[in-house]
C-alpha cells in the first residue's frame, strides 16, 4: 500500500482526523492491516481526481472500512473450504482495480444490456484483487472483488452487494467455483423438490 499523506490537501476547508483504524484483517503472523484516516481517504480521492465532498469523508471511511470487512468474511468463507486453519490466513497484498471490470462484472452487464428487465445494467463501482497467503503451506490465492450499489433502504441509507470468489488462475480455484455452484444448484433443486 502506498504512504499516504495525512497532511490536508489544498483548498481543504475541513480539519479531518488522522487517526487510523486496525482491520481484522492479519498482514502477517504478528501484525494486521490499517485503515486509512479520514485525511488520508481524502487525500487518496483528491489525488484519482474524483469529486470528494470533504463533510461526508467521515462516513464513507466508515462504509469503506465495513465493505472490506465483510470482503474478508466472504475470503474466509472460501477458505474453509481449503484449510482448516482460518485463524491465521493472511492478506499478503492488494490492488485496487477500480474501471477495469472483471470478465464476471463483464458477463453480468452484457446479461443486463440483453435482459434489462431480469439483470442489473449497473457496473460494480470498484474492484479489488486480494492476494490471500495461506498458512503452513504458504501458498498465495488471488481473489476478485467486485463491489456494487444497490438500491437505497426506504429510510435512504445506502445498501451494497459483494461479490467475492477466487480468480479464476488455477485448476483448484477453478474447481472450488464449479464445486461452489453444484453445491447452490443441488440445494436449491432439493428445496423445491420437497416443496
Amino acid at each position: 500500500m502506498p504512504t499516504l499523506s495525512q497532511q490536508p490537501s489544498p483548498n481543504q476547508t475541513i480539519t479531518l482526523p488522522t487517526a487510523r483504524t486496525e482491520s481484522s484483517i492479519l498482514r502477517d503472523g504478528s501484525t494486521k492491516w490499517d485503515y486509512p484516516s479520514p485525511q488520508q481517504f481524502y487525500n487518496a480521492l483528491v489525488r484519482k481526481g474524483w469529486e470528494t465532498p470533504e463533510e461526508h469523508i467521515e462516513t464513507m471511511v466508515e462504509i469503506h472500512n465495513f465493505l472490506n470487512e465483510q470482503a474478508w468474511q466472504e475470503v474466509l468463507k472460501w477458505e474453509k473450504r481449503a484449510t482448516d486453519n482460518t485463524a491465521d490466513v493472511q492478506l499478503a497484498r492488494f490492488k485496487g482495480r477500480p474501471g477495469e471490470l472483471s470478465p464476471k462484472a463483464r458477463f453480468w452487464l452484457l446479461a443486463g444490456w440483453l435482459f434489462p428487465s431480469r439483470f442489473n445494467t449497473e457496473p460494480p463501482f470498484d474492484r479489488h484483487d486480494w492476494i490471500v497467503r495461506r498458512p503452513g503451506s504458504g501458498e498465495e490465492v488471488r481473489y476478485v472483488i467486485d463491489y456494487y450499489s444497490a438500491p437505497p433502504e426506504p429510510d435512504g441509507s445506502p445498501v451494497f452487494s459483494l461479490d467475492v470468489r477466487p480468480a479464476l488462475d488455477s485448476f483448484a480455484s477453478m474447481k472450488e467455483r464449479i464445486a461452489l455452484a453444484t453445491e447452490e444448484v443441488w440445494a436449491d433443486f432439493r428445496e423445491t423438490k420437497s416443496s
